[in-house]
């Protein structure tokens, strides 16, 4: 009887080590093992259609800065920071900070419509909106942490890393942002009834 043996596959860690290394093939299980969540906090931050170009980019900059990297967080928390910068600066050029666009959201309608009937699709469909609407309309700051904390699921350690802020200063942000956007919310409830 053979045995058949698979091997596991690597960590991020052991991935970077390698990649160090000058193993190409290492670096491009990294991008290929976290592209997804990268285009996915682009777009989230407001690169839209640029998503592409800012995940290159970070990409990029990532592989150059692989000296860099001391392991402190997490391959992908580190990652996130650097696509968190490039669509920062995707920002600048563009002159128009304050508009960040959150069009994750309506990306995959049927994304959040688990009810079969027409009238939840309707209702669900007016809930993303006025989600949209309200995420919108928070300050840049406390649209990243929510983003951050609770469109990309990230822990508060990696979000202390993907934004380079203080733990402190994510707890309390994340706290009012929060806040802010329930206030936002439950006013637009009352305004539609």
């Amino acid at each position: 009887m053979s045995v058949i043996r698979t091997e596991a596959p690597l960590d991020d860690e052991a991935l970077v080590t390698r990649a160090r290394a000058g193993d190409l093939e290492a670096y491009n299980l990294l991008v290929a093992r976290h592209t997804a969540s990268a285009y996915r906090t682009a777009v989230l931050l407001g690169a839209g259609s640029d998503s592409e170009d800012v995940i290159q980019e970070a990409f990029v900059k990532a592989y150059r800065k692989l000296s860099r990297y001391r392991g402190d967080a997490s391959f992908r928390s580190w990652l996130l920071a650097i696509v968190a910068n490039e669509t920062r600066n995707l920002h600048r050029s563009r002159g128009r900070r304050d508009g960040l666009v959150l069009r994750a959201a309506a990306a995959d309608p049927t994304s959040e419509i688990a009810e079969d009937d027409a009238v939840g699709a309707v209702l669900a469909g007016e809930r993303r909106a006025s989600l949209v609407q309200a995420l919108r309309q928070l300050p840049v700051r406390d649209r990243e942490v929510i983003v951050c904390r609770f469109f990309l699921d990230l822990t508060e350690e990696e979000t202390v890393a993907a934004l380079g802020w203080p733990r402190g200063t994510v707890k309390s942000r994340t706290s009012r942002a929060l806040a802010k956007l329930r206030g936002l919310l439950d006013r637009e409830e009352v305004r539609h009834g």
